[in-house]
């Protein structure tokens, strides 16, 4: 799946999901180190943990951030599964 970011100095998110479970994440764009941090740790991790821990993260006043983007493309996953 690849999700479009909005607000976000990322452009975009590809993911790969094996049912309830993360199994990879790219940014496309973004902060390189913050990006890839963020990917590796949420590597293995149910979706709904990883919804639950970055959804609502800000950067700089922007109403978003990379973490929050992942989190909105992780529910529209689980929306698009049902």
């Amino acid at each position: 799946m690849v999700y479009k970011t909005k607000g976000t100095c990322s452009r975009a998110i590809e993911l790969e999901l094996d049912g309830d479970i993360v199994k990879s994440v790219n940014f496309v764009g973004g902060c390189n180190g913050n990006t890839k941090g963020i990917a590796t740790l949420v590597q293995g991790m149910k979706i709904d943990d990883v919804i639950e821990k970055l959804q609502g993260t800000d950067c700089g006043g922007r109403g978003t951030s990379c973490p929050d983007q992942l989190a909105k493309a992780l529910l529209l996953a689980k929306e698009q599964r049902q």
